[in-house]
């Protein structure tokens, strides 16, 4: 059986052999190109990362394929291999809300790839600060989930930061319930992000009813201190139980099977048109009858989709709020252009927080 077997792969994997020395060989010419790249840029004082270009390249390569890769595995190899790149010409610092292990590093990896050089921050402040300060060139941090709605600390600060809006990214949320010996027993606490408890809530409430809840700052802090005290378990991700040395007790706790948070990258440089992008903004109006009606006739009007739209109160005045909008298309494109200009002229207040790829 193991005769047969071996001589039956045995000229497959020959042939797979000769195919990785011809891929080898063109990435590294690939690589070689890159470097060419990255001497013009620098020349001209050109960002090294161009999420447009990069969104671009991948399309590309999908519409090409005729399988069997899907379109997805496509994105993903060729992530990384324009992260490599990348790193040949520069490193790339982020900041994300740490320590190590949480879905914002995670979201960090799946958008830049594995060669970026991440930056924990304690808090979604720091994130904002440390790209600010220069500590960083960009910053991942979460603006809504699907079950929890808007993370209201990055509205806020995306209304005051002279940052914009470079990327997104849609991850897949699948929290598991982390212990140090992968069991229950001991345990009189769950600590977690307020999100992820409250993502969580029914489970907790059917299977754990007896545990104390503590929120914390980090689903990877609630592991952090899983790992030390043996009385407390985490909700975390598969990274942070790696990471931490902790066990799975229960996987795949979220109440809700399809739980996603959008994660969106923020940085100093404006991001070109792709040919599949989405803008977002800020306005606010005054308060009069038909004033939000006034507000969004210019979208319609020129066929602008509007795909979100959160209030959120002003902090100011009497029940004056801001509205948090994204529309499909690029600040540049005709219709979209058109649109903020007539937009800017009947709001109060307009500010466009960026352009950038739509999440595949």
């Amino acid at each position: 059986m193991d005769d047969e077997l071996n001589n039956r792969l045995k000229p497959l994997r020959e042939r797979i052999d000769a195919l990785d020395a011809q891929l080898i060989a063109l990435l590294n010419q690939r690589a070689a190109v890159a470097l060419e790249v990255g001497e013009v840029k620098k020349h001209f004082n050109a960002p090294v990362f161009r999420p447009e270009r990069e969104q671009q390249v991948i399309a590309r390569l999908q519409d090409m394929s005729e399988g069997p890769l899907a379109s997805e595995h496509i994105s993903a190899i060729w992530r990384e291999i324009m992260a490599a790149s990348r790193a040949l010409e520069k490193t790339i610092k982020a900041a994300y809300l740490g320590p190590v292990g949480t879905y914002s590093e995670q979201a960090m990896h799946e958008y830049f790839g594995q060669s970026i050089e991440g930056l924990p921050c304690p808090s979604i402040d720091e994130v904002f600060r440390s790209v600010e300060a220069g500590a960083a060139e960009f910053g991942v941090v979460p603006v809504e989930n699907s079950t929890e709605g808007a993370v209201s600390r990055t509205l806020d600060l995306l209304l005051q930061t002279q940052l914009a809006i470079g990327g997104e990214l849609a991850l897949p949320i699948h929290h598991n319930l982390l212990t140090l010996n992968g069991g229950l027993a001991g345990v009189t606490r769950v600590c977690a992000h307020a999100q992820a408890l409250a993502q969580c809530q029914r489970w907790l409430a059917t299977n754990a009813p007896h545990l104390e809840r503590q929120a914390v700052s980090s689903n990877a802090e609630a592991a952090r201190m899983a790992a030390d005290d043996p009385t407390v378990a985490a909700i975390a991700g598969d990274r942070a139980a790696t990471h931490y040395g902790l066990q799975v007790a229960y996987a795949l706790i979220q109440d809700d099977p399809h739980n996603r948070t959008r994660f969106v990258m923020i940085g100093k440089d404006r991001t070109g048109a792709s040919g599949h992008d989405q803008t977002s903004l800020i306005v606010s109006v005054a308060n009069e009858p038909g004033a939000v009606f006034k507000l969004l006739e210019p979208l319609a009007r020129h066929s602008v989709s509007m795909t979100r739209f959160e209030s959120r109160p002003a902090r100011v005045g009497t029940w004056e709020y801001y509205f948090y909008i994204d529309v499909e298309g690029h600040r540049d494109d005709p219709a979209v252009a058109a649109a903020l200009t007539e937009l800017g002229e009947k709001a109060a207040f307009l500010k466009i927080l960026g352009s950038y790829p739509r999440a595949q």
